[in-house]
């Protein structure tokens, strides 16, 4: 299949939407076809930034004030970038990521409140124009998504949130999904189905037809 260029994708939703889960189906699923392809994450996705991550999302309470938190993430992503993204960029490798920055505007800013004009500025400088050309945001029944994260192995203390909160962030992924459709999928995930996966993947597919 010829392509005219690598596409950044990306994955986003609240803990227990199955973001993670389809995330890698996706990347399994472009590897089979045997076109070039990373799967990373964030936090993380680089040496530097999984020791960032691992500070931020160890224990069962937050650390540290909201803005050094926020400040962490930016850290982590700015080594993401420079270590992970733009060299897989350069190579034309497509790239399958679990998080990116509108899991920051959602969480942080809307959810924590943080400022979003501090968020920007730095961004500004640490993107490098980087952006998705497309972003599925997994939607999922609260109940649906509590009973996904008690099921877990190892929990973070992003698994702890109230329900109150969880629904804030799943509301501020939908707003953010409303400024450009032909960017943002939102997928209903609450029901555990294959056809999930086989639309996640047609669309990308007509994606890297269509660019």
């Amino acid at each position: 299949m010829s392509k005219k260029r690598s596409l950044f994708i990306t994955f986003e939703g609240i803990e227990g939407s199955g973001k993670s889960y389809q995330s890698k189906k996706l990347y399994q699923k472009i590897k089979k076809i045997k076109l070039p392809v990373i799967f990373t994450r964030e936090p993380g996705g680089s040496k530097e930034s999984e020791s960032i991550r691992k500070v931020l999302l160890s224990g069962t309470k937050n650390k540290f004030n909201k803005v050094t938190d926020a400040l962490l993430y930016l850290a982590s992503r700015s080594e993401h970038i420079e270590k992970t993204l733009q060299p897989a960029i350069k190579k034309n490798k497509n790239i399958i990521c679990d998080r990116f920055t509108d899991s920051m505007i959602a969480y942080q800013v809307y959810g924590n409140k943080i400022d979003r004009n501090l968020i920007n500025s730095v961004h500004k400088t640490i993107l490098r124009k980087i952006k998705p050309d497309l972003t599925f945001i997994l939607k999922v029944n609260l109940n649906k998504a509590m009973k996904r994260i008690k099921k877990r192995k190892n929990n973070n203390r992003y698994d702890n949130f109230s329900k109150p909160f969880y629904n804030k962030v799943q509301n501020a992924f939908l707003k953010i999904a409303k400024t450009n459709k032909k960017k943002y999928f939102v997928i209903n995930n609450t029901k555990d189905t294959i056809k999930t996966e086989q639309f996640i993947f047609s669309k990308f597919i007509e994606k890297l037809k269509n660019d």
